[in-house]
């Protein structure tokens, strides 16, 4: 069980440690004359209050992307402390990006996931979640399967 949880550690961090800026990547897929079959974007932080930042600068990623590729599917998928913002205790205090949240599911077709086994580790249930919210086995596991089929991974970290 311990070498589970440090290979999950490992995983969760290794991300922390790219330096890619999501700009370039974006603009890559911006240049291609087809798209990926999806975007799928990963952000990961130690910063309980990241996705305040990091939730606007997806929305103008998407925007950019569909564009240019109307219909692209695309996913996030957070699994740091940030992730903590969309329990269902923090919905007065994150109000704006709940309903920011709310706005990508309903009216960009965008699913948001949360990482099951990381907020477990904080002993938060799924049920603690609001339920335009998934919560994922892991969040790790949850980008591998997107890339799977076909989706381009678009690191947003601090």
């Amino acid at each position: 069980m311990k070498k589970l949880m440090r290979l999950f550690l490992i995983f969760l961090l290794l991300p922390m440690l790219s330096q890619a800026n999501s700009n370039d990547d974006i603009n890559k897929i911006l240049q291609q004359q087809k798209p990926p079959e999806g975007v799928v974007f990963e952000i990961v932080s130690g910063d309980p209050d990241f996705l305040k930042r990091a939730i606007p600068l997806v929305k103008q990623h998407i925007s950019s992307l569909r564009e240019k590729f109307p219909g692209l599917s695309i996913a996030v998928v957070t699994h740091g402390d940030e992730q903590f913002a969309l329990t269902k205790k923090n919905q007065g205090q994150y109000r704006q990006l709940h309903n920011e949240i709310v706005s990508l599911r309903q009216d960009a077709d965008v699913p948001v996931h949360v990482c099951g086994a990381y907020a477990s580790w904080k002993n938060v249930s799924p049920e603690e979640f609001p339920d335009y919210v998934d919560v994922s086995a892991t969040g790790p596991a949850e980008i591998r399967q997107y890339q799977e089929f076909g989706f381009k991974k678009i690191m947003i970290s601090d």
